[in-house]
């Protein structure tokens, strides 16, 4: 049997398979099941009989208790060896897990990376999920989730990377690289790493009123210069899967469209993976009312390109009588059937389907990746105010931390955790401690405000920690307002009145209101859900042991009703920006970052101003670290295509680097513009470059004035 034959291509062993299988084993291969104790027994017959698709890991009960840990590798073990060794053809089971910013080890949320501008950051931390996941049995994970967002009500904003399609799709191809690997020539991964998943594709970001799972109006102007690049960056990048959304868009259901997921990402973008609905989602079709029943929702699903069914059961209720009615094709099957098997052999499931069962001494979080969680997290939190208080010094004798998130551990990690430690977690306070162990540090239980002001009257310097808990985002936890929660602006203006230098610390998953809070304190740290190590890195930055040099991946608004505030605007006619009663600008833009040194960005250079379509334009600016202290700065590149057929952004970013310079220290930094850069998707979705007049500005946020210009000729 050829498909047992590990040294041939993934392609030929497919092809070999699929002539072996029947139509029941071919469409159960498309159904991802997910296992009770009270369906254990009917799907242990049901893999004997046909095999099965892919089992999806969820609500796991492994985390926080080893034993049950152990537990679950060997429930892994023996659903894999029925479908291994006592079903017909044994093709092993994908196990699916959200694995969303890290396993066992938890990074910061996907926004909180984002904020590092940095892809090779991104790329380890995704490494490191990938490597711990798959040594516990893991083969797939839903992520990365690049769902552009423009709207911080919506609670998944945490697991994106923000409002930017440029910045969004490096990430994305950093990730799927961390996931994946590389292939090798005959279509297999490495054997320590699992399959990314692209979701939610396309538009789930754009949900009205930040509402989760709701119906988005997009123009296809918008989709396709906006939401779809990071998409394509996945694809590009060989992403394996692709998740089809739960919402509708613009009066189609996400996951019954086959512009989407067959003209648009397997016609246009080349994507050769398979298609997985997101949970129910196929069934969401009767719900959205564009089918009328289960059977008329799978034609339309199956139809459209949505190759596996996630949990619901319309493809094995109405599969096989679709295909026998001749409404679905024998090769489309066949097709669909193929992509899900290629993701197995790609991953050495058939020769390694088994999860090893460790020694319990070694289940303890490895050290080099603990450290790395830290260093990135250090990396993403962003200064948003400072008015020479921060660095604290290390002789400071008390030290008053307080705050609701002064003395947690589970709003550290943030939602989507399903294999972190609790107890494995440092608090802030403990953090501190660590930090400093001199100095004196003053806490109050949490809740007891008077405590809490009383502590902040002893001190020297008060270190307030506020924010958001790890329930208050993710998935279906969308607010209506974006001010901190009940009670923490009223405490926060309480310590400010105290008189004592204060930082505020935010861990939070969102953007927040601060507009009327930031006269109370002399700094603002943003610290995002931070992760395992994020109280030890927040400490870091704190005594300035680590320069902060994150930038805000996406625009802080100064009031809830300015949404959306994104930086990248279309221009409007007459002006109009500001409100009767607030500024029209965001509190901080897109970009925005302090430093604990300053930088001079001067010298813009371009290699020609005038150059022919097709071309390649270089712009360069000269980096200096003006200020006392070592320190990344961001240099950011932003264009505007001066005249166009269709309106476009005021501004957009097309370049970015992140530079670490030691003070006084210079360093030219370079950029290439050429036609992926100045190209749009114009008129009927065609891939445009105009000829022109270009504006490009370079300089540490959405705002940058260091400004050129160029013309590109037909």
């Amino acid at each position: 049997m050829s498909y047992r034959n590990a040294a041939l291509p993934v392609a030929e062993r497919v092809a070999d398979l699929l002539t072996r299988m029947t139509i029941d084993e071919k469409i159960f291969q498309l159904f991802q099941t997910f296992i009770t104790d009270e369906n254990r027994e009917e799907v242990k017959q049901q893999i004997r009989a046909t095999g099965l698709g892919s089992r999806i890991l969820a609500a796991s009960n492994l985390a926080g208790n080893m034993m049950l840990r152990m537990a679950e590798l060997d429930d892994l073990n023996e659903i894999q060896r029925i479908a291994v060794e006592e079903s017909r053809l044994g093709i092993p089971i994908l196990h699916g897990r959200d694995v969303i910013h890290g396993h066992r080890t938890v990074f910061p949320i996907p926004l909180a990376m984002a904020a590092t501008f940095d892809p090779a950051a991104m790329e380890e931390a995704f490494r490191i999920a990938a490597q711990e996941a798959r040594a516990a049995g893991v083969h797939w994970s839903f992520a990365p989730m690049m769902d552009i967002a423009r709207d911080p009500r919506w609670g998944r904003i945490i697991e994106g990377f923000g409002e930017d399609p440029y910045l969004g799709a490096r990430m994305a191809e950093a990730a799927v690289y961390g996931f994946q690997g590389d292939h090798n020539e005959d279509g297999y991964w490495p054997s320590d790493r699992i399959l990314a998943c692209a979701k939610h594709y396309v538009g789930y970001g754009a949900a009205e009123g930040g509402r989760d799972y709701n119906t988005a109006e997009i123009s296809d102007h918008t989709l396709r210069n906006i939401y779809l690049p990071p998409f394509k960056a996945a694809v590009r990048a060989g992403v394996g899967s692709v998740m089809s959304a739960f919402h509708d868009l613009n009066g189609e259901s996400a996951s019954g469209s086959r512009y989407l997921l067959t003209d648009i990402l397997r016609g246009e973008f080349g994507f050769d993976g398979f298609v997985v609905s997101d949970w129910g989602s196929v069934d969401d079709l009767i719900h959205h009312r564009v089918a009328a029943d289960e059977r008329d929702a799978a034609r339309i699903a199956f139809d459209a390109g949505v190759d596996m069914e996630m949990v619901s059961l319309c493809y094995i209720h109405h599969l096989a009588e679709l295909i026998q009615a001749g409404e679905i094709s024998h090769q489309q099957l066949d097709d669909a059937c193929g992509r899900v098997l290629a993701a197995k052999f790609s991953l050495g499931l058939f020769e390694n389907p088994y999860v090893e069962r460790p020694n319990p001494v070694n289940l303890q979080m490895p050290a080099e990746n603990l450290q790395a969680s830290r260093r990135t997290a250090a990396r993403g939190m962003v200064l948003l105010e400072n008015n020479g208080l921060l660095p604290l010094s290390k002789e400071t004798r008390r030290i008053a931390v307080i705050g609701p998130y002064a003395d947690q551990r589970r709003a550290m990690l943030g939602s989507w955790v399903n294999d972190g430690l609790t107890d494995e977690t440092a608090t802030l306070v403990e953090a501190m401690c660590a930090a400093c162990p001199q100095a004196e540090i003053l806490t109050a239980p949490i809740g007891l405000y008077d405590e809490m002001l009383m502590a902040a009257a002893g001190a020297d310097v008060v270190i307030l920690a506020v924010g958001e808990s790890n329930a208050r985002n993710g998935e279906n936890n969308h607010v209506a307002v974006l001010h901190l929660p009940a009670g923490q602006d009223e405490l926060v203006r309480a310590v400010g009145k105290i008189g004592k230098p204060t930082v505020l610390v935010v861990f939070s998953g969102r953007p927040l209101v601060l507009t009327d809070l930031v006269g109370s304190v002399d700094a603002v740290l943003w610290a995002w859900h931070p992760g395992s190590a994020g109280a030890y890195a927040a400490a870091d930055v704190l005594f300035g042991d680590i320069n902060p040099g994150g930038k805000l991946p996406v625009s802080f608004p100064r009031a809830g009703g300015q949404i959306p505030v994104h930086y990248n605007a279309n221009s409007t006619g007459k002006g109009g920006s500001d409100y009767l009663d607030l500024p029209g600008k965001p509190l901080y833009p897109f970009g925005f970052g302090l430093s604990y040194t300053t930088f001079e960005i001067s010298d813009l250079r371009l290699s020609q101003d005038q150059f022919k379509a097709g071309e390649t334009v270089n712009v360069s600016v000269q980096v200096q670290n003006s200020g006392q202290r070592a320190g990344d700065e961001i240099v950011q590149c932003y264009i505007q295509d001066c005249v166009s057929h269709l309106t476009r952004p005021v501004r957009e970013l097309k370049g970015f680097r992140r530079v670490t310079l030691q003070p006084g220290e210079s360093r030219r930094v370079e950029f290439a513009l050429g036609p992926d850069e100045l190209s749009y998707y114009g008129p009927s979705g065609k891939w445009l470059l105009e000829p022109g007049v270009f504006k490009v500005w370079l300089g540490n946020d959405s705002r940058a004035a260091l400004e050129g210009s160029f013309t590109v000729t037909p």
